[in-house]
């Protein structure tokens, strides 16, 4: 049953990653442009990405948990069922996106102040950030819409919407940032207007999907605050992981003497954080497959399946960890030069991609072990784990700023404690039973 297993995993796992690998294209595409404009840019294009990726982090459960419910009830056998999750899906994305977006534009100088930097590198990240924010709902539904076509076990539409928008997104940075001279803004415009074109696509596919099964395209409120409830606990789990990447970025400015080195530490981090969310997104592309299979298995009642499938996964997490790890060792010496022309931020790259690569092999099993928890439902027991890893982790990360033990350090922190808290939180819940647990997603009926 291995084959079968395996081509399942391809199946979903291929067109996945590769649009996976598309999506980190557009800070890499931002930061290769933003890089040349100076280190100041590139530093606070750093602090920019930080926080937008938190709060569009912090929103992830509108993939994850419309993917687990979509899923369930396809294999429960209720496609209608199964569409009518994915438009609840999209509609909590539009109310949520709305207030994000809000909160964002008016917060913008507030929340890049928080790092502590020098203003010639907040100046920057303010404006970025600002424009940014004005993509989070295209942002979000585009989370949702994935996270349903995913559970219906289609996984090419995303990668070519990916790939349209990413192709976009480069030629509108090009342009917006040089010719335009609009710099750093014209980078984040380029951004949100490639956000909202792959958004329309998005919506059209689903709402037609949905037309041809008989599911509603109008607002359900109830079944908009279930799926709101049912991913609570995914949003906290998603913040202890962003508060563990913002906790490490606070560190990095903590530990810098000088604006020279600060600038030098964040752009290096910035652009490993970078180089090391291309990775993640890369594994990444086998938990997705076992969300979209979990979730299917287990509204099926296919428990043993489920165990199957989830060996099977594992394995592939190792290899994918082991062969990733590879190739990032192998490109530290020379990857840097694409990004900066700055020689201290080139040298310093090196030890730290070093370091990241050594930590591939454990990401793989942990983010195969999260999907497979997350096409389960798992939600609330991840939500205590990723507690438990920040406990764990924040007073070393914080303890490495404080005693200026520099770069190399704090992603070695990262690396062994972060990551190898989590392995072992998941690989103990995975050993048990109490994750198993069948049928399809139940949908509120209308008051």
């Amino acid at each position: 049953m291995a084959a079968p297993r395996d081509r399942e995993i391809v199946r979903l796992a291929v067109p996945a990653f590769l649009a996976l690998v598309a999506e980190p294209l557009f800070l890499l595409a931002d930061a290769a442009i933003v890089g040349h404009l100076g280190v100041a840019q590139l530093a606070g294009l750093g602090i920019a990405a930080t926080v937008l990726q938190t709060a569009i982090g912090l929103c992830v459960f509108l993939a994850y948990g419309t993917t687990a419910a979509v899923a369930r009830s396809l294999g429960a056998g209720d496609l209608r069922a199964a569409l009518a999750h994915g438009i609840d899906g999209i509609w909590l994305a539009v109310a949520v996106g709305g207030v994000v977006t809000v909160a964002g534009v008016l917060l913008a100088g507030r929340l890049t102040a928080l790092f502590g930097a020098d203003p010639e590198v907040t100046d920057p990240a303010t404006t970025y950030l600002r424009i940014a924010f004005l993509g989070t709902v295209p942002l979000l539904v585009v989370l949702a819409a994935t996270g349903a076509l995913r559970g219906l076990q289609d996984t090419r539409t995303p990668l070519v919407v990916a790939v349209g928008a990413n192709v976009l997104n480069v030629v509108l940075n090009l342009v917006l940032v040089y010719p335009a001279g609009l710099g750093i803004a014209g980078s984040a415009l380029g951004s949100v207007l490639a956000q909202l074109a792959g958004a329309a696509v998005f919506v059209l596919v689903v709402a037609r999907a949905a037309r041809r099964h008989g599911a509603p395209l109008r607002p359900d409120l109830p079944g908009v605050r279930a799926a709101g409830r049912s991913g609570a606990p995914l949003v906290l789990r998603t913040l202890t992981l962003r508060a563990a990447l913002i906790a490490t970025t606070y560190a990095v400015v903590l530990g810098a003497h000088g604006p020279r080195q600060q600038a030098v530490d964040l752009a290096t981090h910035q652009l490993a954080a970078t180089l090391w969310a291309f990775t993640a997104f890369v594994l990444d592309a086998i938990a997705i497959a076992a969300q979209a299979l979990t979730g299917r298995a287990l509204g099926a009642g296919e428990v043993a399946e489920t165990r199957a499938l989830t060996t099977r996964m594992i394995r592939w997490g190792v290899v994918s960890g082991v062969v990733t790890g590879a190739l990032l060792a192998a490109i530290s010496p020379a990857v840097g030069r694409l990004f900066t022309g700055d020689a201290a931020v080139q040298e310093l790259l090196v030890p730290v991609l070093l370091v990241a690569a050594l930590g591939q092999p454990v990401a793989g099993v942990v983010f195969v072990l999260d999907g497979v928890l997350i096409g389960a439902g798992d939600g609330r027991y991840l939500a205590r784990a990723g507690v438990l890893t920040l406990v764990a982790y924040l007073p070393v990360v914080l303890l490495c700023g404080w005693l200026s033990a520099g770069l190399v350090a704090i992603w070695a922190s990262f690396c062994a404690v972060f990551m190898g808290a989590r392995l072992v939180v998941l690989r103990h819940r995975a050993r048990g039973d109490a994750w198993l647990v069948t049928g399809a997603a139940p949908r509120p009926q209308p008051a």
